[in-house]
């Protein structure tokens, strides 16, 4: 059975090692000097940053379960501005991973509309995210979710600048 659920406080361990985990089976082969991607593994997915995103009112973590095992994540930043995107109520998709192993499963696509359907419910109007643009995996399963390229921006790893896409869509 699948569910999701809102990502608390109790929940800072389990999300930190999801995100670590997902963040480099996704990204890792793309990160030249794999010093690098162990210093942003560390510095973004600690559990005191993931503590510290979790109790940040404007950020928004949703846990997806298989059979109650924790196998992917998204986090939403409510009102983040991006100037190719026009609206005043907006939201970053900043994070939608699932673990290798479950992809086939198609959760991407569950997460991926019940987190539209919180923004919606928040009364947002578009959300945007960014996606490396030699992720072709990712960039077809936003192509499909009706996002459309708005513009590019670079994504920083240790000093090296990575082109990524914006992707945005309206709600």
């Amino acid at each position: 059975m699948i569910k999701i659920k809102k990502a608390t406080k109790a929940h800072t361990e389990t999300l930190a090692l999801l995100a670590r985990t997902t963040w480099a089976e996704s990204h890792g082969q793309y990160i030249d000097d794999k010093n690098d991607l162990l210093t942003y593994l560390n510095k973004n997915f600690s559990t005191s940053r993931i503590e510290q995103g979790i109790n940040n009112p404007k950020l928004l973590f949703y846990i997806v379960y298989v059979n109650d095992l924790p196998v992917g994540y998204a986090k939403l930043i409510v009102n983040a501005t991006n100037k190719y995107v026009k609206s005043q109520y907006n939201c970053q998709l900043e994070r939608i991973f699932i673990l290798n192993d479950f992809i086939p499963l198609k959760l991407g696509k569950q997460l991926i509309d019940f987190v539209e359907e919180k923004a919606k419910s928040l009364q947002l109007d578009a959300m945007w995210l960014t996606v490396y643009i030699k992720n072709n995996r990712a960039i077809r399963f936003y192509e499909k979710n009706e996002f459309i390229h708005v513009g590019n921006v670079n994504f920083v790893v240790s000093g090296k600048a990575y082109d990524n896409i914006v992707f945005s869509k309206r709600l």
